[in-house]
């Protein structure tokens, strides 16, 4: 069995599975009290409780606590969270951004799907990112322009969330944001790096690069990174959408994302029109049994059907083994043909045929599990077809996608006292979205997550061309497990672009199969095949594993470091929840019990 439990608690496995500092959260905004428990190289992080939050930010965690402990309800935290991200972790997502919610109500035993993914402008068009010589903008061009921003679609998909499963009022969900925005608060280490890393190179710094909000935002009249960040304009914000959360979709709040988009250089074509058409939508979930557990993620323009094919492809074969290096090996090719399917198959369902079913067939699965070799790693992976398993099955095939989606995103889990469960991942796309803001928020680039050619070489369309009113594809998938008897079982889910899917598979397969606490499969290294390259997390993979995968065949990319920031909760047969939250990010965790 790969890194058995008993294995993972030896300290000579340190270098491999360093936990993070546990930050016991009691405090509400501006800023958490905490309690640090230190790291040693004995000890794995164990968290329980009866309900419980995770998330990448220590000040959302605690006001996902309090809203518990005030006797709200997983949406009613989750609303709080979000409101709170957007202004703590700009970088990763926000109000001017989109998601993705799954969620388990504990009474009926049921999973909803909550879309809240952003859509292109009626104004868009499949060449909408080339320029007038038919060469493509660059990246950063494309990214920080009027261009990339959709209509967001974050505040209409927590107000359907929350009319359905809310239990505390809309407003007073906002207020823990509005007061921080009003006093201000400080960058967290992890926001500041960025600027550190990077430079100016992330944010506009002249006109003629783009506006200067984010410049002035962050930085002083000197070029200095303000100590303490107050967002004024955020507040009005969130007082509008407190009495009416559609008044996010018209009036004064529409008219400035319009006219943030329409600003030169790069101006997009977001109208009131397109903000007003708005609507977040409530989905069946796609499905999949593996082993004894159903696992659940949101349909299509998200890619959790990726997720789905994995583990089916693994259970058609002797997957796990009980060798390690095996197990590993199986995991990284299934990996790869799930992502090749994935690359060419999936778009906005609502505009172009994906074929779902044949996807998750199993007689279709066997067939791809068939082309794991024990013997070595597959020197090309390339798409399968599932149409030929699908019951509306088309002649018509895309052409063949360049999509790069980039790692501007967040992840959390919630779990309230009545069991109830939510698995959220949520984007503005990029770091900073498109740089451009408006009612102190940062607007989302996610039209960038169209392919990156609309075309292929042979002039065909591609599944996730853009177009009017489409949405783009997302890796984004938030997932929750459920026992065979339709219990709760366990939520997970991660930031990081395109590597999303690697990394909550990362999760599920480390719990389910290789029996390890939620903790330990977080910190396990992260293994990313999507392609002929297979991304490796040096720092944490042993040299036993990076020489064994060259060994197996696999073009190995040793990664330095990863933008994961899994969050996970896993409810024990007990009822007792346990949870892990991601070293590589700045998550905590926050535990309630009933009182004695």
């Amino acid at each position: 069995m790969p890194l058995s439990t008993k294995s993972l608690r030896n300290p000579a496995l340190a270098p491999l599975l360093l936990s993070p500092i546990l930050i016991t959260l009691y405090g509400c905004t501006p800023g958490p009290k905490v309690d640090e428990v230190a790291n040693t190289a004995e000890k794995t992080m164990v968290t329980f409780g009866d309900a419980m939050v995770v998330t990448a930010n220590p000040i959302a965690t605690s006001v996902g606590e309090e809203i518990l402990r005030a006797g709200g309800s997983a949406v009613d935290a989750a609303v709080a969270i979000e409101s709170i991200l957007s202004l703590v972790e700009p970088q990763s997502s926000g109000l001017g951004g989109g998601g993705f919610m799954v969620y388990y109500h504990a009474a009926d035993q049921s999973i909803e799907v909550y879309d809240g993914r952003e859509k292109a402008p009626l104004g868009a068009h499949s060449d909408m990112f080339l320029q007038e010589d038919g060469t493509r903008y660059g990246y950063l061009e494309a990214k920080n322009s009027g261009l990339s921003i959709g209509v967001p679609g974050m505040v209409s998909m927590l107000d359907l969330a929350h009319s359905d499963r809310g239990r505390l009022p809309w407003g007073d969900l906002l207020e823990p944001a509005k007061r921080l925005a009003t006093e201000g608060f400080i960058p967290s280490p992890r926001l500041r790096s960025f600027f550190e890393k990077y430079g100016m190179r992330l944010i506009p710094t002249t006109l003629e690069q783009g506006p200067l909000d984010a410049y002035q935002y962050f930085f002083d009249d000197n070029g200095t990174m303000k100590d303490r960040i107050v967002n004024i304009e955020y507040a009005d914000t969130l007082d509008i959408i407190a009495k009416d959360p559609k008044a996010f979709y018209r009036g004064p709040l529409a008219e400035a994302m319009v006219s943030a988009a329409a600003h030169s250089p790069r101006a997009g074509t977001l109208s009131l029109d397109d903000l007003a058409s708005y609507s977040a939508r409530k989905l069946e979930p796609l499905c999949m049994d593996y082993r004894e557990l159903t696992l659940c993620g949101p349909p299509p323009p998200s890619s959790w059907v990726a997720v789905g094919m994995t583990l089916g492809m693994l259970e058609a074969t002797n997957f796990p083994t009980g060798d390690e290096m095996t197990d590993w090996a199986m995991f990284t090719e299934a990996q790869r043909l799930a992502y090749a399917d994935r690359d060419f198959y999936v778009a906005d369902d609502d505009a172009v045929a994906v074929p779902l079913s044949g996807m998750l067939n199993r007689d279709y699965l066997a067939q791809r599990a068939a082309l794991i070799s024990p013997d070595g790693a597959a020197e090309k992976v390339l798409e399968g077809d599932p149409w030929a398993f699908d019951v509306e099955r088309t002649a018509a095939l895309p052409g063949r996608d360049t999509t790069i989606d980039y790692a501007g995103t967040t992840h959390f889990v919630v779990v309230d006292k009545w069991g109830n469960a939510v698995s959220m991942t949520a984007t503005v796309e990029s770091i900073f979205g498109s740089t451009r803001m408006a009612g102190g928020m940062f607007l989302n680039n996610e039209l960038t997550d169209f392919a990156k050619e609309p075309r292929d070489a042979d002039g065909v369309l591609v599944a996730n061309h853009p177009a009017p009113g489409k949405r783009p594809r997302s890796s984004m998938s938030p997932t929750i497990a459920l026992n065979s008897d339709g219990s709760f079982n366990m939520a997970t889910g991660s930031p990081g672009g395109n590597s999303i899917i690697a990394y909550t598979l990362k999760t599920l397969v480390g719990v389910i199969d290789w029996e390890l606490t939620p903790q330990e499969a977080v910190n396990l290294p992260n293994v990313v095949a999507r392609g002929d390259t297979v991304r490796v997390e040096s720092a944490r993979a042993s040299a036993e594993m990076l020489e064994s995968m060259r060994a197996f065949g696999f073009q190995i990319k040793e990664s330095a470091g990863e933008n994961s920031g899994l969050s996970v909760i896993l409810r024990h047969d007990d009822g007792s929840l346990e949870g892990g939250v991601d070293p590589r990010r700045e998550g905590t965790i926050a535990t309630i019990t009933p009182e004695p």
